[in-house]
């Protein structure tokens, strides 16, 4: 009986990856069609080599897949039940003593094991991937520009000390124009050192900022004295600012991996701005990857539970469960930014709701 079972397992897993690998190519083909055929003008008037277009898409792929995986896994679900229930294969799998939870066993398992390894490829493959796409798009369709170089940035290293730059290029890791102000306290800032650096670079091995042509000026607190000016001796000077959270702020947020996106908004938070929205967002990336499987609580029961709804409606019950979902991660959000829930709480909350009416509509299904 235990190896029927197993083989019963390996057959019903078999049947869903099947399913779902064959969702998620038809949905991409889709997509990638009509992709091209809104850039193809733009391709062929900068004549770009076919080649690259086949690159620039392999890479547009991991972005397609993460938004389509949800909709491949709960239609995969219904299908792959639906299917079993009206060769009547659902039935004979309950007359052999299995019930309707046991046989969804290695669908919900095959779900979390899928959520699982999509938290890496939200987090990691697709940012990538869409670093790639978008210099693609600046170089060859004309998106934007290809930036190495920064002019007048303003970064807010700690609530305490402010740094300046006048120009910085990423490719050589040198700049002009380097200014680094600290300041007595955040409630009540007054000045205390400024440090000017002519010219600048970075020391990837030391981790360093190195200057050059460098003058220190020191301030009183009470402002009555003149600030004592002096050539500083200071040649190396290591501050949280590094080059990578420096171009980090030029990149769109899609781009960065969940590491980088962390470090950017808490840099961000450090210059004094409000990150509540980009916390939330970044918590929702965190949560977004599960709702493979919670859409899989609803799918499984609606065509597995023995319900005579037909395919068609199976179907639009499905499209409207996934768009429900969808509206309640964006009221999620706009309520998590209007109240004073933490924005791990306010990402979360959507998917825990449905994972708590999923739970329920297995509970109801007809075993």
């Amino acid at each position: 009986m235990g190896n029927i079972i197993k083989k019963l397992d390996k057959y019903i897993l078999r049947q869903l990856v099947s399913t779902v690998l064959f969702s998620i190519i038809g949905l991409c083909v889709l997509f990638v069609v009509v992709h091209l055929l809104e850039n193809l003008d733009g391709f062929l008037d900068r004549k770009t080599p076919p080649k690259l277009i086949a690159l620039f898409y392999l890479n547009y792929l991991p972005e397609i897949i993460k938004l389509i995986t949800p909709i491949a896994m709960l239609l995969s679900s219904l299908f792959t039940m639906g299917r079993f229930s009206q060769q009547n294969e659902l039935t004979a799998m309950k007359a052999g003593g299995m019930s309707l939870y046991r046989i969804m066993l290695p669908v919900l398992l095959f779900g979390i094991v899928l959520s699982a390894g999509q938290f890496y490829f939200d987090g990691w493959v697709v940012p990538r991937a869409n670093r790639f796409k978008a210099e693609f798009e600046r170089k060859y369709m004309g998106k934007g520009r290809v930036e190495t170089s920064l002019y007048n940035v303003y970064v807010r290293d700690t609530p305490t000390r402010n740094l300046i730059i006048r120009f910085y290029d990423d490719q050589s890791k040198t700049g002009s124009g380097f200014t680094l102000e600290e300041y007595s306290s955040e409630q009540i800032p007054r000045i205390l050192k400024r440090i000017d650096a002519g010219n600048f670079s970075y020391d990837t091995v030391k981790n360093v900022w190195q200057l050059g042509n460098v003058f220190e000026h020191r301030f009183q607190t009470d402002f009555q004295a003149r600030p004592e000016v002096r050539i500083s001796p200071i040649s190396n000077l290591s501050i949280n600012t590094t080059p990578r959270m420096l171009m980090q702020f030029q990149r769109n947020t899609s781009e960065l991996t969940f590491p980088e996106l962390k470090e950017y908004i808490d840099a961000s938070e450090r210059g004094g701005k409000d990150v509540r929205q980009q916390r939330i967002a970044f918590w929702g990336e965190y949560a977004l990857p599960w709702a493979n499987f919670i859409v899989m609580l609803f799918g499984v029961p609606i065509s597995g539970g023995q319900r005579k709804a037909g395919l068609a409606l199976e179907i639009t019950m499905a499209m409207v469960i996934a768009f429900v979902y969808v509206a309640s991660i964006r009221i999620g959000q706009t309520l998590g930014l209007a109240g004073d829930v933490p924005p791990m709480l306010a990402a979360a909350a959507p998917h825990l709701l449905f994972f708590l009416l999923g739970c329920v509509n297995i509970v109801r299904a007809r075993t």
